[in-house]
């Protein structure tokens, strides 16, 4: 199933328990385009509404890039002043809260190029999983761009402090094995076999409890904050939800009588 979006240059596909966002750009490479960033926030929320939906991918069009940063030749008209600057970075700050702050999980397909505002998208996701020819970048130094914090804080989790920093300050594009190496990709396979290592794994999430799923997800988002911001209230509640739920029954249930849960997320 397809959902009708305001832009031509993003696809919303629902297949099964996967919900693929895809980056329909590939005369730019994917580069995002302002209309781009402003279709992210509205997949994700059909998608959250969607009960069928247990996994989000995000991938690129064609097998060049993922996302090849954000489409620089917009910026002399879109970021032209203060004013319609400011207007584009709160579009692109919704998009990456959106991918970010789903309640479901959600797993970057990179292939080919994830560059600059495309890495900070893969950054925002739970898993990234990529093929080994994809090439990683941040160029900001390059163009003079300062970065946010927010952005640069996910990949400092991720990588480190020494890794973030090499990253910025060499600004060169490095391999996927050295992202491997880095810790900011999960796993790296071939070309012919990153969709298939996907679906496996979209496969094996969407088996799971979901209730268990969000709490993890929850508590980690929690956990990586600074101690004194963290919510462990909520942290308490997510986890009492799990044992209170009709999954939890089904869970132990399943487990007696050797057969498959059946989890509904609630």
């Amino acid at each position: 199933m397809s959902l009708s979006l305001a832009t031509d240059r993003m696809k919303a596909v629902v297949d099964g328990s996967i919900g693929w966002m895809i980056f329909d750009n590939p005369k730019r490479l994917n580069a995002l385009s302002l209309d781009m960033w402003q279709g992210i926030a509205d997949i994700v929320s059909e998608f959250e509404q969607n009960d069928d939906v247990r996994v989000i991918v995000l991938k690129g069009a064609g097998e060049k890039a993922f996302i090849s940063g954000a489409d620089i030749s917009q910026f002399s008209s879109e970021r032209s002043s203060g004013d319609r600057a400011a207007n584009y970075g709160k579009i692109a700050g919704r998009a990456n809260t959106a991918v970010q702050g789903a309640s479901k999980p959600t797993i970057a397909m990179i292939r080919g190029y994830c560059l600059g505002g495309g890495l900070g998208m893969a950054l925002n996701c739970d898993l990234r999983l990529a093929s080994s020819d994809s090439r990683f970048s941040i160029p900001a130094a390059k163009l003079g761009v300062g970065y946010d914090h927010r952005g640069l804080g996910r990949l400092m989790d991720l990588v480190g402090p020494a890794f973030a920093k090499e990253i910025f300050f060499v600004a060169r594009q490095f391999d996927a094995s050295e992202a491997a190496a880095m810790g900011l990709v999960n796993r790296v396979v071939e070309p012919p076999e990153l969709e298939d290592l996907v679906r496996d794994y979209c496969r094996r999430i969407a088996a799971n409890a979901p209730l268990t799923i969000r709490a993890v997800k929850t508590i980690v988002g929690e956990l990586c904050k600074d101690e004194s911001a963290r919510d462990l209230e909520l942290c308490r509640a997510v986890v009492r939800d799990c044992f209170e739920s009709d999954d939890y029954v089904e869970g132990q249930a399943a487990f007696m009588e050797k057969r498959r849960p059946k989890f509904r997320g609630r």
